[in-house]
């Protein structure tokens, strides 16, 4: 039975791991990522004020949403912005169904559709981008590294910006790569010799597990990636075998099989 790693961080990877399972593969969870709460009971009333001065959240990830949520369980009115005119932002159906397991309803959740080429930040923009004018305000849930700086892209940030609009940051969790053992790192130079086929739905995945696994020769190995961003990455770190897989665990699972 093919072998299929999913990189993901642990709060990620079940829904994939039971569908890479079903469709007759084995799974493997090697989380390469570690995430963790950041924010204080200190911390509330500036987010709070944040979230209500804004007129869109932009939530980067289901875990922005999980992390922010579980610091302000105690205060249920974070919710109340986005029962008035505040927007709620995200690029794929993950973390709108983690926003919508909060509390705010799909009329308020705006994101790409489905069936979108790509499930990114260019996508939402096309979506959103008639919303912006100079009095807009647009807060980022993002997470920091292992440097405290914040992680993530600034492609919208700089559209907003350069339509007059105003930009704010925040961070709801910390991640940063897991670190492999020596027998892991030895695990992995079977997995490559053994055309393991890899998963990556982040770049900073990629990034982890090379930089550890020095005398690993990516060349020979065998990868499934959300995004053409990561596919770049992951060539440019010596990957030769690498799928992109259009957005949707169906596709997912189609990519996966094209490998084997």
């Amino acid at each position: 039975m093919t072998q299929v790693l999913v990189t993901r961080p642990e709060q990620d990877a079940a829904s994939w791991v039971t569908s890479i399972q079903k469709a007759g593969f084995e799974p493997i969870q090697f989380p390469l990522l570690d995430l963790k709460p950041i924010l204080a009971p200190s911390d509330v009333p500036a987010v709070l004020a944040k979230i209500q001065s804004s007129r869109a959240v932009m939530f980067v990830s289901a875990n922005a949403v999980r992390f922010l949520a579980q610091a302000l369980h105690k205060y249920p009115q974070w919710l109340m912005p986005f029962k008035q005119n505040t927007r709620a932002w995200c690029t794929g159906p993950g973390t709108a169904a983690a926003l919508l397991a909060c509390g705010i309803a799909e009329s308020q959740i705006d994101q790409p559709p489905i069936h979108a080429k790509q499930l990114d930040s260019e996508a939402l923009w096309q979506v959103v981008q008639h919303l912006v004018e100079p009095s807009f305000k647009a807060l980022f849930i993002r997470g920091v590294d292992e440097t405290g700086a914040i992680a993530g892209r600034d492609w919208l940030v700089n559209q907003l910006e350069n339509s007059g609009a105003q930009t704010d940051a925040l961070a709801a969790y910390q991640r940063q790569a897991a670190q492999l053992t020596s027998a892991q790192i030895q695990q992995v130079g079977q997995w490559v010799d053994q055309q393991t086929i890899w998963v990556f739905s982040s770049s900073a995945c990629v990034q982890a597990v090379v930089d550890q696994c020095k005398q690993v020769d990516w060349s020979r190995a065998k990868a499934v990636v959300t995004h053409p961003r990561i596919a770049a990455l992951a060539q440019q770190l010596g990957w030769r075998n690498t799928t992109i897989a259009q957005p949707g665990m169906k596709a997912m699972l189609a990519s996966i099989k094209s490998m084997v």
